[in-house]
Order: C-alpha cells, then structure tokens, then sequence
C-alpha cells in the first residue's frame, strides 16, 4: 500500500473578502504540476462562503460535481431550471454534460455556508446536464462508510457518471474504519472533515487527507470522533 499524505497547510488557498476556498488540486490561479489530479478526480475544494455572498451565475461542461454542506445553507440555481437548497445531511449531484450555467449562493444573511465541492471527469462527454439532490440521516454513518453517489443506480445513492464511489462516515473514538478497494486499479481519497485518524504510523488531522494507492485493505482507527469522506476512482483511466 502506497499512502501519499496532502497536509491541511499544503492545500492552495483562493481569499477574498467572501470567499475563503483550500483547494487540494490545481484550481484557477493555484497550479501546482504534482496535484493536477488523482485519477478521475481532478477538483477538491473545501470553501466557506460569507453570508448572502456567492458565486455569480458560471458555465461548466464535462464535468461530474458534488457538493456536501458542513453548516450553513447553500442555494443552487441553474439554467436547466433546476433550484436546490442543500444544507447538512443534504448532498447535490451536477452532471455539467453538454454545458450548463449556474450560480451557488449563500442562502442566510447571517451565517457562514462551508462546503466541499468535488469535481470528477465523466465517463462521457456531451452528456445531457442533469442535477440530483438527496438527504441522508446522520444516523446511517455511525461507525461504517456508507456510500452516498456511484455509478450504479440506486434509491439510495446519486448517480454519478463514472466510476468512482464516494463515501461518508462517522467514528467514534477507538472505532476503526475498514475499506476494501474494488480493485489495484482503484485508488482513494480519504478526506478528515473532522476529528483525528491513525492508519498505519500515519496520523490524519481535520482538513488532512490521503491519497492511497496499491491497497489490499485500507485500516485506520479513529483517534477522536471523527467525520470523513472517502472516494474511489479509477486511477488508470487518464
């Protein structure tokens, strides 16, 4: 097993006066040639947004995006028609396909929205845009990962269109979490939203993450309660 550690500190940071965003992965001025992508993930951003403050309305294409609100409330509109509240627990698929335009505000007027947003290649281009949103109860990720989008269809998960699993979990402390990766082809990203992990001699802090390669097992255990979202792509499609 390969573990290639991104400390919190290492991330790019884009600041302004409404917009604090720590981005893992070469993102508008931050370009870094050894974090252009990890497989089919190419964009981790992990933003906080000043109340009633966001980003104006923006064209993407080609590109599967997800986004997981922390705290706060985001809204979401775009040109399909599609208008979206996600807060907590909530989590909004974007399938950018063809070309779509959309802005992403935050919706109170006193708090601040903190999100991550992940971007993944799709397995396709010139797919029809699409958009999908889910709630998912806190309850279902005590102690386990519990996938939240992948390619399969389900009723339980978004879709996304590629071959990548994203997963969530919470863990108590001294509660271990186990992963067995599809294949030596997949790869994953293991992402502390919260808390402290240990895999290995390695010690995983809030906002530290891992990208994890040539793994029969991925084993860690969670040193404080902990919150963390793990995503396997296949790392040899690009």
């Amino acid at each position: 097993m390969h573990i290639d550690v991104i400390d919190s500190e290492q991330r790019g940071i884009t600041e302004t006066d409404w917009l604090l965003s720590k981005h893992t992965y070469s993102f508008g001025s931050y370009h870094d040639l050894n974090r252009i992508n990890f497989g089919t993930l190419r964009v981790f951003n992990d933003d906080v947004v000043k109340p009633g403050k966001g980003f104006e309305t923006h064209r993407h294409e080609n590109m599967e995006i997800i986004t997981i609100v922390l705290s706060g409330v985001l809204e979401h509109k775009d040109s399909a028609g599609n208008h979206g509240v996600i807060k907590p627990g909530d989590v909004q698929r974007m399938s950018a396909g063809s070309g779509i335009e959309h802005s992403e505000f935050n919706a109170s007027k006193d708090e601040e929205v903190h999100f991550l947003q992940i971007w993944v290649y799709p397995e396709k281009r010139g797919l029809t845009p699409s958009y999908e949103q889910r709630n998912f109860s806190p309850e279902l990720f005590c102690n386990k990962l519990v996938p939240i989008a992948m390619r399969a269809s389900s009723e339980r998960t978004l879709t996304i269109h590629q071959d990548a699993t994203f997963y969530l979990g919470d863990f108590e402390k001294g509660q271990k979490l186990i992963h067995k990766p599809r294949s030596k082809a997949h790869g994953d990203y293991l992402f502390v939203i919260e808390g402290e992990l240990k895999m290995g001699d390695t010690v995983l802090k809030k906002g530290d993450s891992a990208q994890i390669t040539k793994a029969d097992q991925i084993e860690s255990e969670a040193l404080q309660s902990s919150k963390v979202l793990l995503i396997e792509v296949n790392i040899n499609t690009l």
